[in-house]
């Protein structure tokens, strides 16, 4: 950077205490830790894979008992060319990584600031891009990645002020001043409060400090006076410099609360607006006495205001008045008057303040629009999945539109993370590439499990939990006889083409597991990992499964049956996450819920359904149970919420 002032003997020996050998070894634990943040970007199962090859070349060299693993990780970070014999798989990120902090440290030895090297370990890994990514993808993870920009910035401007507050005293002593800190704050800038800005506060915080107008609201009696002891279940408001003092009496709470109260009406320089509520019942919500002491009659105000005292509400009620037939031209005018004022205000950064005054949000100003190119080409089939089946047909078209063909859902929830997780590992087990070992795969599970994004660290504890119990019950349900069914294929793709009435139907997607029963027939396991499970009777009619039975039927596995047709078997859902009920197995053994084989046309008539419904872009909204985890609501028609897009 330019603007950065050039190395010099005045700024102080790189880190603070004079020149170190830039390939010195970091502490082992340390050098972890590096490898496994944000920087390094290395999984615990890589470590431990750099960590055994580490050891074993310790042993070639002629080393009978080598070094711990963490120790052999940090001197090849201080000596990455060390690494490149090894497998670049597991070795990449640590060898750029040591490269990396030996620029950053030759930087500090040749005079570099803390800031430069902060500079040097920013830039040279992929941690900025992934951050910038995560945050524009919004949701739970791009607020981690706002608060970890944030705080990266905020250690560069600490970087800087300390450099020129110092005069360049190095590295080590930067670090020392972080350490030394309790709390991390910036004492630098003061923080302004707009003096024509509404300020709410309690009466304690208002001592010293006057405006114009005041107003004390909700000055009810049991909440001013509020004669409770102020105390805790330790009284520690009784700790005194000379022992403990006697808890309050009721008459000097009194005496506090109206000193209290008397702050806070004094604060007003003009005017003064005191409010409370009365109720019409005695034993009801009653105004505090202190109303009485003021002097002043208080005057009552029976009814509710004309609308509520806030902004979206006068605005809506500007809106409805500018286009009212029935208001004079006046009224009208003045209320679009009032309505471009509001439109015109912004803030320091010329962002509106109310985008809902301007005409342009107006939606139902809007004619409904129309697309010139259809949704789907009617000369081609109508592509589907077996969950999308079940939305078009079963749950709600317009869900199945925004979310699937606009994309517009939230993105991946930690829920679908688990899901996914799950199944990975199941699949690995079921074809032989990792051992039906709890073990083993809990410390698969380890390696990518701080890949997901939870809301709170014990929500993480927790679902890591269930993830275990869901991997005991698999492993379970994996080595018990299941009336002699043997596994044929796992994750196994498929792309077949129906006929469903008039249409064409497209059916991708991809079967967990098929097994061969002793009747030699195909018969389909699809595992399951959320929190809910159908009934009994939704699972007879499980559009999912039966799309897998169509599959079959089609010839979807006949590659796995050496080539023959199998008739379809059945199906079933193996909910991972639910115990079975206790004749079945309880707590140990995952509920399953099974599909016999298919009979009547009820599932050419969903096919149908649904196709019709894309190809006639008919996506009308239907409630249900599903609007609970909708993304849509706020636009949806059948919410109370979305309404106002139509009406």
């Amino acid at each position: 950077d330019a603007s950065m002032p050039a190395p010099g003997p005045a700024r102080g020996a790189g880190l603070g205490d004079g020149p170190h050998d830039a390939s010195a070894p970091l502490d082992p634990e340390t050098a972890v830790t590096l490898l496994t943040s944000p920087l390094g970007g290395m999984d615990t199962a890589d470590l431990r894979r750099l960590g055994r090859a580490l050891r074993d070349e310790e042993r070639a060299a002629g080393n009978k008992i080598p070094p711990p693993s963490d120790t052999l990780i940090a001197r090849a970070l201080a000596e990455p060319e060390r690494l490149t014999v090894h497998d670049s798989a597991y070795t990449r990120r640590a060898h750029h990584l040591g490269t990396l902090l030996r620029k950053a440290r030759e930087l500090l030895d040749g005079g570099g600031t803390a800031e430069e090297a902060l500079w040097e370990l920013w830039n040279g890994t992929s941690w900025p891009q992934r951050l910038q990514r995560a945050s524009l993808r919004g949701g739970a993870a791009g607020r981690n990645a706002d608060r970890d920009l944030d705080a990266v910035c905020a250690l560069f401007e600490t970087a800087a002020r300390a450099e020129e507050r110092t005069g360049g005293r190095g590295a080590l002593n930067f670090l020392d001043e972080l350490e030394a800190q309790d709390i991390a704050a910036s004492t630098l800038t003061r923080r302004s409060s707009r003096p024509a800005a509404v300020r709410l506060m309690t009466a304690h915080r208002s001592k010293g400090l006057e405006w114009g107008l005041v107003v004390i609201a909700g000055v009810q009696e049991g909440l001013w006076p509020d004669l409770r002891r102020r105390g805790s279940l330790l009284e520690a408001d009784r700790i005194g410099r000379d022992g403990l003092a006697e808890p309050l009496t009721p008459g000097a709470l009194l005496a506090e609360e109206r000193r209290l109260f008397y702050v806070a009406a004094t604060r007003a320089r003009h005017r003064l607006v005191v409010t409370a509520v009365k109720a019409p019942a005695d034993d009801g919500d009653q105004p505090s006495r202190f109303l009485t002491e003021l002097g002043p009659e208080p005057k009552d105000v029976t009814g509710r205001p004309r609308r509520p005292l806030a902004v979206a509400p006068l605005v809506a009620e500007l809106r409805a008045t500018t286009v009212d037939p029935d208001a004079s031209p006046a009224l009208r005018d003045a209320a679009a008057r009032r309505l471009a004022r509001l439109a015109a205000l912004t803030d320091d950064e010329g962002q509106p303040l109310v985008p809902a005054a301007h005409p342009q949000r107006w939606w139902g100003l809007n004619e409904p629009t129309h697309s010139r190119v259809p949704l789907r080409d009617r000369d081609h089939p109508v592509a589907l999945s077996g969950s999308a089946l079940d939305q078009l047909a079963n749950t709600c078209a317009l869900q199945w539109f925004l979310g699937r063909e606009v994309k517009a859902d939230a993105p991946a929830t930690a829920a679908q993370g688990f899901g996914n997780v799950v199944h990975v590992l199941a699949d690995e087990v079921a074809s032989g590439r990792t051992p039906a070992d709890l073990a083993v795969l809990m410390e698969r599970l380890d390696s990518v499990w701080d890949g997901l994004v939870f809301d709170a660290p014990w929500k993480s504890a927790q679902e890591k939990e269930h993830a275990r119990a869901a991997l005991e019950r698999f492993l379970r349900w994996h080595v018990m006889d299941r009336a002699g069914r043997t596994p044929a294929a796992t994750e196994h793709g498929f792309d077949v083409t129906l006929e469903a009435g008039p249409y064409e139907v497209r059916i991708r997607g991809s079967m967990d597991r098929v097994e061969q029963d002793e009747h030699g027939r195909a018969y389909v396991v699809d595992f399951k990992t959320g929190k809910q499970a159908p009934t009994k009777d939704e699972v007879a009619h499980h559009p999912q499964l039966a799309v897998y039975q169509l599959a079959v039927r089609e010839g979807a596995v006949d590659d796995v049956f050496d080539g023959r047709r199998p008739e379809p078997g059945g199906a079933e859902l193996v909910q991972l996450r639910q115990p079975a009920p206790k004749k079945e197995g309880g707590e140990a053994l995952p509920k399953i819920q099974s599909q016999e084989p298919l009979s009547g046309e009820w599932v050419g008539d969903l096919l149908a359904t649904a196709a019709g419904r894309v190809l006639d872009e008919r996506f009308t909204p239907t409630t249900g149970t599903h609007c609970g985890h909708c993304s849509f609501r706020a636009s949806c028609s059948a919410q109370p919420e979305g309404r106002h897009t139509v009406e």
